[in-house]
């Protein structure tokens, strides 16, 4: 595979990535979550990661067989003499965009969570203040008042 159709490759799987990242944010905006929506978007991305992985491994054994220095300098000169260094440079950005929305996706995740936990915490603790007692009886009873001085 040439250089430039792998990077075009990779390009159109980081966009595919990104749709995935907005759809995601978008599950962790509404105020129901759909759990079996998150799964597959979750699944769609892991398959897509292992797809960038592998063609970026192929990416760096073409640039090595090709004679060209490993790293990010080398891969842009193989760029540049493959003439496709505007898609090595939006392979760039899409990158750092993939990793920007994962981080937010990650916070929004974070914050769901502490939420999430914050309103079981609250639900124990009235479900505690409601127990029964051993003899039966509801240890909270709302509108009786002692009267007994």
């Amino acid at each position: 595979m040439s250089l430039s159709r792998l990077l075009s490759s990779q390009l159109q799987r980081l966009e595919d990535l990104i749709a995935l990242l907005s759809s995601e944010q978008e599950q962790l905006t509404k105020g129901s979550i759909d759990g079996d929506i998150l799964t597959d978007i979750a699944g769609k991305k892991q398959a897509l990661l292992e797809e960038l992985e592998r063609m970026e491994v192929l990416r760096r054994g073409v640039q090595a067989k090709l004679g060209y220095p490993e790293g990010a300098p080398g891969a842009k000169l193989a760029a540049t003499d493959a003439d496709c260094l505007s898609t090595w440079e939006s392979l760039l950005e899409k990158s750092e965009r993939v990793s920007r929305m994962n981080a937010l996706t990650g916070q929004m995740l974070s914050l769901r969570m502490k939420h999430n936990q914050e309103m079981l915490d609250y639900i124990r603790q009235i479900a505690e203040k409601t127990l029964y007692k051993p003899n039966g009886r509801n240890s909270a009873q709302p509108g009786r008042i002692n009267a007994s001085a």
